[in-house]
């Protein structure tokens, strides 16, 4: 992780502008005057939490990420705001050091490593006799060929030696394997391979780097029946969701998130259609689970196994989250941390309840409308814990009455909302049949309790840094990809530039990016282009700051940085446009909030109608330039019926 990613997740961009501007919530967004030019009749600024991005819709016409608003706010370059927020969220800014540099290529051999293992075991599944049995197992569980290939899923043959010989013939040391995870190691100092006979589940990052594996038996008398990779740099089971890189995009879309136990109930449901699935790797669910799913959906279902060692998972969760937020007291019963997490995080927790002896992945293979069904069920974690502690009892007597009472009610006081919790208090009332009034003056005798404890100075810091949840931004990757080489040869620019004049585009400029570092390092470009006293790169390269690293290239990529005719140069173009046609995306998908989502109309619906039009032309552009042979495109225009249309107005309708 960069400097600039960590403060980016431990600073929430919401409360940065609201600092200095009255923000008013609208929809999953909030809207207020620009600060940045005088206006006082239309709020026309926005800030988008899920993206932690900001944009102004009115004279300014600008965005960007944290750092381009403080920079913009504050009037500071980039590198006097990174110190500052650097301050604010208590990293420490220090030079790069060679063992920092090693540390960074010796990470990238042990990736290397990781997708090395992942296409063995594939081939061992795919290609070998002993590795069919794995395959037929998949199959039997209903998974399709494409699904096992989506999913990277493999077998690690029975021996002791095969990934070993397999990666050293490839060029890799025993001493890197074995830093990998991918292999054990004796009392005697002898290394073998970790995973032997085992169905190979690869787990990856939230964004698709690989971090370790799953491996599930195949000889039902063989133990564990699950082996994960041991922690390593890149394998922290508690860190980590089997998943997540899959999902995402469907947890922001839909805003809505479903946790399993294994891994095949998130395949299965994948491949079923329902895609926002995720699970953690035989550990309990952590704090820091809830924290990555938050930072695309505030809505989090559990729907864990009904067996015993599903219960027992959910139970484990609760217990972990209790102790990562509670204040230190003793609490009778585990849910109240997820419902501290609840509070803290601003999200909705709920709990499913699943038939008895089904997983998730059978329930969905037999009847998708049963999962949906299901899903659309589950209750807020008051409401499961109610019904649980009700489930088989008799309410009619008083000492069980007492019981329920006095397990839920310091539930509902960990509720953040004053009317979700004298809804609970109306619910619990009705449940047991008991006075609501006696369970408010008992519900104040807790809450008189619990104010007279008080967080110490170091767990109120704890709770003030778990409020701080972050996103990074989509273009992330296409950003740097694009600067990486830019900053190796500021003259490609002019190629770029000239490349996108033929279709009457926009010269690169900041407004292409939106994360505050990427900006910075595009001025530098620049500013290289228009000094004379150094070459060019040699500019860029001396003002680049300790926090940024040239990348390593080969030398034929050297090469062919200025060559507009090479695969790499072309797979810059893409990349810019890519980025190009992403914000013109964003800004439609904006007016459509903002006209139709927000009690303040910052257009008129001409003026909506003008500009949603001029962003079809431009992303008409954008494509035209996408499959021109100059960026790598087939140069076959391919006629789409309806998108490119004139006569198109922002309503939807079609003039006549």
């Amino acid at each position: 992780m960069t400097v600039v990613e960590d403060i980016k997740q431990r600073i929430d961009l919401v409360d940065v502008v609201s600092q200095t501007v009255k923000l008013k919530r609208t929809g999953k967004n909030y809207i207020g005057f620009c600060p940045f030019h005088s206006n006082t009749k239309t709020p026309a600024f926005v800030v988008f939490p899920d993206s932690q991005t900001w944009r102004c819709f009115g004279q300014c016409n600008e965005g960007g990420d944290l750092f381009g608003y403080v920079m913009k706010r504050d009037n500071l370059d980039f590198q006097e705001t990174l110190k500052q927020l650097a301050d604010k969220a208590g990293v420490t800014l220090k030079p790069q050091t060679q063992a920092d540099k090693k540390q960074d290529q010796e990470r990238d051999i042990l990736l290397d490593i990781m997708e090395a293992s992942v296409a063995f075991y594939r081939q061992q599944m795919l290609e070998t006799i002993p590795g069919k049995k794995a395959l037929d197992y998949l199959h039997q569980r209903g998974l399709t060929d494409e699904t096992i290939k989506i999913w990277g899923l493999g077998y690690a043959p029975d021996g002791w030696s095969h990934l070993l010989d397999h990666l050293l013939a490839k060029g890799y040391t025993r001493e890197l394997i074995l830093q990998a995870g991918m292999l054990s190691q004796g009392d005697d100092g002898r290394v073998y391979d970790r995973f032997r006979d085992r169905l190979m589940f690869p787990i990856r990052s939230m964004y698709g780097k690989m971090a370790g594996f799953g491996g599930r038996v195949l000889n039902p008398n063989d133990v564990p029946k699950y082996l994960n990779s041991p922690a390593t740099e890149l394998f922290d089971k508690g860190r980590l969701l089997y998943g997540l890189d899959q999902a995402r995009a469907t947890m922001r879309t839909e805003s809505q998130a479903v946790i399993v136990e294994g891994y095949m109930d998130v395949i299965g449901l994948h491949q079923a259609g329902f895609t926002n699935a995720v699970s953690p790797m035989g550990t309990a669910l952590t704090e820091a689970h809830f924290q990555l799913i938050k930072k695309l959906t505030s809505n989090i279902i559990l729907a864990l196994d009904p067996d015993a060692a599903g219960q027992n998972a959910t139970l484990r969760g609760l217990e972990t989250a209790r102790k990562a937020m509670d204040q230190g007291e003793q609490l009778d019963f585990n849910s109240r941390g997820l419902l501290r997490i609840e509070r803290y995080l601003k999200a909705d927790i709920r709990v499913t309840t699943l038939p008895e002896g089904k997983d998730p992945d059978e329930v969905v293979l037999d009847n998708p409308d049963a999962w949906k069904k299901i899903v659309a069920e589950a209750k807020p974690v008051v409401s499961h814990v109610m019904d649980n502690l009700a489930e088989g009892q008799d309410l009619a007597d008083p000492k069980v009455k007492r019981t329920i009472a006095e397990q839920v009610l310091p539930l509902i006081e960990d509720v953040g909302s004053a009317v979700e919790r004298e809804a609970y208090r109306q619910r619990l009332s009705s449940l047991i049949r008991v006075d609501v009034r006696s369970l408010q003056m008992k519900a104040s005798i807790v809450s008189h309790d619990r104010r007279k404890r008080s967080r110490t100075p170091e767990e109120q810091a704890d709770v003030n840094l778990r409020q701080s949840i972050n996103l990074a931004a989509k273009n992330r990757p296409l950003e740097e990809f694009t600067l990486k080489y830019l900053v190796l040869a500021p003259e490609s620019l002019y190629l770029i530039d000239r490349f996108l004049a033929q279709f009457d585009l926009e010269a690169l400029n900041l407004e292409d990016f939106q994360e505050g570092d990427m900006k910075h390092l595009l001025t530098l470009v620049k500013e290289s282009l228009f000094q004379t006293e150094y070459e060019s790169s040699d500019f860029v390269e001396m003002n680049l700051g300790d926090e940024f690293e040239l990348p390593q290239i080969s030398p034929a990529e050297e090469q062919s940085l200025t060559d507009a005719q090479s695969k790499l140069f072309k797979d810059r173009l893409r990349s810019i446009l890519r980025l190009r046609k992403n914000h013109i995306e964003d800004r439609l998908r904006d007016i459509h909030y903002l006209q139709n989502e927000t009690e303040e109309k910052t257009y008129s619906s001409e003026e909506a109608n003008l500009l949603y039009l001029d962003l079809i032309e431009n992303r008409r552009k954008v494509d035209q330039a996408m499959i021109s042979p100059e960026s790598g495109g087939s140069g076959k225009v391919r006629n789409i019926p309806g998108i490119y249309s004139t006569g198109r107005r922002y309503d939807g309708s079609n003039e006549k």
